[in-house]
Parts: C-alpha cells; sequence; structure tokens
C-alpha cells in the first residue's frame, strides 16, 4: 500500500535560545524551517557555522535549517501557497508581550494573520501575574494559539534524544500543525485541550525545582525531596484547578513529568539556583554568575496570584521568603516542617483535622 505523502509545512521559529533552536533544528528534519535570531552576529555565526556556540555548544544543526535575524523575511518564508503554515515562540514569557506586538503589526500586511501561533514559554509574567495565554489573548486578539510544553531539556532534543511534550490548545489546526512539526522519530507529540493546567504545571514545577535544589543542598535526604516532589504535585494541582485546569492534566507529562525532571535533572537551571542557594550563596551572585531561572522570575507573580484567588501554595511561599526575603533555607524548611497535620487528600474526608486540633 502507497503511503501517503506529509502535507506540506512551513514553520518559522522565532527565538534562537537554546529551546527555539532545539525545536528549529527537529523541524528542520523534515520541514522548511527558518529560525530567527533578534542578534544579528548571532545569527550570521550560526548560519556559517551550523552550530548554536551560545546556548548550544558543540551540537551540529542540520544543514537544513534556515536562519536569519530579519524578522520580515523569516515571516515571508511562510508564504507559500498550498503550504500549512506555524509560527513558533521560543521567547521566554519575559520577551512574549514584545514579540506579539512585532507580529500584530505584521502578521496582517504578509496576510498571514490567520497563521497558528505556539509558545514554548513556561511561567507567570513577573509584573502581571499573567500566564502566557492571557498575553496572548491581549496582544493578539483573534489569533489561534497554543503551548507546546513537557518534561525536555533543549540540549537533549538538539541532539535528537527521546523526549515527549503535549500541545495544549481548543484548535484542532493548531493542534495538528504543531504534531506535524514535531513528532516523529524520537520526538513524540501528545495532544490537550487543557491550557491553563498546561501552563500552570510548566510554571509551578520551576518553583518546586527550586525548592527540592535548596533540599538537597542542605544535604536534607532522598525522603525529603521526594516529599518535596509529591507536595509541590498537590500544589500545582490545587492552584491550577482553581484557575479552571482539568485535576488529571497534572498526572500527565506537563505536571508530573516536567515536576520530576526539572526536580531532579542535572541539567535544570532551576534546580541549581536552588542547589547554591541550599550551599549558602546569595541569589545576587548566583545570578550574576550567569545562571537564569525561570522559578526565581516567577515565584513572586504565582504566589500574588494564588493570594488573590484565596489558594494556599506553601511550597512556593517558602522559596519566595528564601529568594526575595532574607529568610534563612532552614528556617523556611523548619515552618514548612511544623504545618498543622493535615488529610493527604479532601475528598469525602471528615471536617475534623487528624490530629484533633482546630485546622
Amino acid at each position: 500500500m502507497k503511503k501517503t505523502p506529509e502535507p506540506r509545512l512551513c514553520v518559522a521559529v522565532l527565538g534562537a535560545g537554546s529551546w527555539g533552536t532545539a525545536l528549529a533544528a527537529a523541524a528542520s528534519r523534515r520541514h522548511a524551517t527558518l529560525l530567527w535570531a533578534r542578534d544579528a552576529a548571532q545569527a550570521a555565526d550560526m548560519a556559517a557555522t551550523h552550530e548554536n556556540a551560545r546556548y548550544l555548544p558543540g551540537i551540529p544543526l542540520p544543514q537544513a535549517l534556515n536562519i536569519s535575524s530579519d524578522l520580515d523575511a523569516t515571516l515571508r518564508s511562510l508564504q507559500d501557497d498550498g503550504a500549512q503554515r506555524l509560527i513558533v515562540l521560543g521567547v521566554p514569557v519575559a520577551g512574549l508581550t514584545a514579540i506579539c506586538g512585532e507580529l500584530s503589526r505584521r502578521l496582517p500586511a504578509l496576510g498571514l494573520q490567520d497563521t497558528p501561533i505556539v509558545w514554548t514559554c513556561k511561567g507567570f509574567e513577573a509584573d502581571t501575574a499573567r500566564l502566557p495565554h492571557e498575553i496572548m489573548r491581549e496582544a493578539l486578539p483573534g489569533a489561534t494559539g497554543g503551548a507546546l510544553s513537557g518534561p525536555s531539556f533543549a540540549r537533549e532534543v538538539a541532539q535528537g534524544l527521546p523526549v515527549a511534550l503535549t500541545v495544549a490548545s481548543d484548535s484542532p489546526s493548531l493542534r495538528a500543525a504543531t504534531t506535524a512539526a514535531f513528532h516523529g522519530a524520537a520526538l513524540r507529540v501528545y495532544a490537550s485541550t487543557d491550557l491553563v493546567g498546561v501552563e500552570v504545571g510548566g510554571a509551578l514545577k520551576n518553583v518546586i525545582a527550586v525548592a527540592c535544589g535548596i533540599c538537597d543542598g542542605l544535604a536534607l535526604g532522598t525522603n525529603a525531596r521526594a516529599a518535596l516532589i509529591t507536595r509541590g504535585l498537590a500544589e500545582m494541582t490545587r492552584f491550577g484547578v482553581a484557575l479552571g485546569a482539568q485535576a488529571e492534566t497534572f498526572a500527565g507529562l506537563t505536571g508530573l513529568g516536567d515536576l520530576v525532571l526539572t526536580a531532579t535533572g542535572e541539567l535544570s537551571r532551576n534546580r541549581r539556583v536552588g542547589l547554591e542557594i541550599g550551599a549558602g550563596r546569595k541569589l545576587t551572585d548566583i545570578l550574576a554568575s550567569g545562571i537564569t531561572a525561570e522559578g526565581v522570575r516567577c515565584a513572586r507573580a504565582a504566589l500574588e496570584r494564588a493570594r488573590a484567588i484565596r489558594v494556599e501554595l506553601p511550597i512556593t511561599e517558602a522559596v519566595c521568603a528564601v529568594l526575595f526575603d532574607g529568610v534563612a533555607p532552614m528556617t523556611a524548611v523548619s515552618a514548612l516542617l511544623a504545618r498543622d497535620a493535615r488529610y493527604e487528600s479532601g475528598a469525602g474526608l471528615p471536617e475534623d483535622p487528624p490530629d484533633g486540633r482546630s485546622p
């Protein structure tokens, strides 16, 4: 039986950091793909060497991957009659508003306003506590959007090692285009309609990973780390459901999967920050050394959003106390351990607390 050929797909990846580059490399192995770098010198170097020496040193990029610092030219590469189109935003949450502003001005002029847009950033916006889809909704009203997330270190994806991701959107066409762009070989893409759940999982797991790093830096043991991961998952789920997410999402790739990876993986920058804090280094010195971590950027915003809807996030609160309020790591741990006993799950349980004291 003759195999049906794949439909033609043109992919534009905006943002040449580690994750944008890794995804562009994956897409370019089967589809026409152009990677946009804001830095002209970086783009020229990558085009000449087929390596992202700044973010993914030592990993060769496919020869088929095209690289440019011209945003208009990158978007025009999508003007292929008869081909599907996909824009991938490989920028951090802090850069999402700016890049959406660029697209709002350029896409209509190029006749590309209906192009589906998928973003990869994880976190809450620091100043507004908005999730990425809320930023997109305001900056690009009417756009077809979704999130691509899951347990993934960019370096391993760029090396072609196995990985599973989730694309979340209420748009079947966006889910189909994203799956067509990336699903194949060692990269699997699963679909979801729970955009809020996928985004909350991606944001909170970074904060919990900082906590696990602090725990390991204090040499509190693997029992303590397992407890933090488990209670962190409960914290993520409680917050997500309060924001409208589906509880089962947090048992999947973008909840438990991403949390375990980021809280335990050696390539995790969020865990690394926690390790350094636990070892006694100051946050300002850690960040000055070049380590960047979304968990640090979004922890306060997540806590503020949770307090506004009266959701308790004790681990996130402890992390914020250590990072921003000068609380010693062991003092924060002691405060967590001193919390009243409680039932692990609230469903169908008696109202009295298990230790007999008032709640």
